[in-house]
């Protein structure tokens, strides 16, 4: 008994050495993205001011694939010591629904650090459809049952759910046409192929210019930069909002002592001037918070979004 017990001491012991000593050595933070994306920006910035608050090198690593499940499965199944990483999109909840075979499960195989970014998206219309409201818009559905189509980046990502979160709450069939990636996805809606797109900050722009008519933004408050235009639950579905998000994670297992102080250099980090000041061009808000408040972000997340998935019979991929 007592060689257990002097086993168990040496173990906390270098447990608690290790928490104290992190980082010796470079840190890895894993992208399941190109670099270029949402994903791998948001990393960069997080990263560098990482590194900067902990005094040692940074390093991204892009592992594209599957929706980002090859950088979530690798980060799953990486040594729990705080030196590998996963920024991941609100992908991170959804995917174990999308996929016939994920080898990761959210909740049990990870310890989260914080949130880093989200975003809204926005519905918009070609303007040659007879609506300027999601009123009319939902009315107009009701209406031509099935017949009025909507873009997504791609089957199973937040501008393909959250049409389908749209049509559940709204009560109203539309059809929905999967595009591969935002880059045909609006020119698609912009050149009058398909009738409405929810669209990622990309469209803005194209709002400005009004080559696209805004009815509504998915998020809990409206858009700084498009503040007339009300948000969906304001204006036609109370309780209706699809927030995107980019966070941190770390295997399970990484002690405690070392994940608060990663969330802790990392929020502090992001809420300098020039993180918030690259975060406000890409229409990101900066949102770094507590492992706990991540923790239930992402319960939340895969409870919902499995609903929406099944009840829209969304097949897995």
């Amino acid at each position: 008994m007592r060689a257990v017990i002097y086993a168990l001491l040496v173990l906390l012991g270098t447990a608690t050495a290790g928490a104290a000593d992190y980082p010796t050595k470079p840190i890895r933070i894993v992208v399941g993205f190109s670099a270029g994306g949402s994903a791998d920006l948001v990393a960069r910035v997080a990263g560098q001011k990482l590194g900067a608050g902990l005094g040692q090198s940074v390093i991204i690593d892009n592992r594209p694939g599957a929706g980002g499940n090859i950088a979530t499965e690798l980060v799953a199944k990486a040594p729990a010591d705080g030196y590998t990483l996963l920024v991941a999109p609100s992908a991170f909840s959804v995917n174990p629904s999308l996929y016939r075979k994920v080898h990761y499960d959210p909740i049990k195989d990870f310890e989260p650090v914080s949130v880093l970014t989200t975003y809204m998206l926005f519905l918009v219309a070609h303007p040659s459809l007879p609506v300027r409201s999601v009123k009319a818009l939902i009315a107009l559905a009701k209406a031509r049952p099935g017949q009025l189509n909507y873009s997504s980046s791609g089957t199973g990502t937040t501008t393909h759910i959250a049409g389908e979160l749209f049509a559940s709450m709204a009560g109203v069939q539309m059809t929905h046409i999967p595009y591969r990636g935002t880059g045909p996805q609006l020119p698609a809606v912009l050149g009058g192929e398909v009738a409405l797109a929810f669209g990622s900050t990309s469209v803005v722009p194209l709002v400005q210019a009004r080559k696209l008519i805004p009815l509504g933004v998915t998020g809990a408050k409206r858009f700084p930069l498009l503040p007339d235009v009300p948000t969906i639950a304001e204006a036609a579905l109370p309780g209706f909002e699809v927030t995107s998000w980019n966070a941190m994670f770390a295997p399970a297992g990484t002690p405690v002592a070392i994940v608060k102080r990663i969330s802790t250099e990392v929020v502090n980090g992001l809420r300098q001037a020039d993180a918030l000041e690259i975060f406000e061009k890409q229409g990101l808000q900066q949102e770094a918070g507590t492992p706990e408040a991540l923790a239930a972000l992402v319960r939340t997340e895969v409870a919902k979004w499995a609903k929406v998935i099944k009840d829209a019979n969304i097949p897995q991929q």
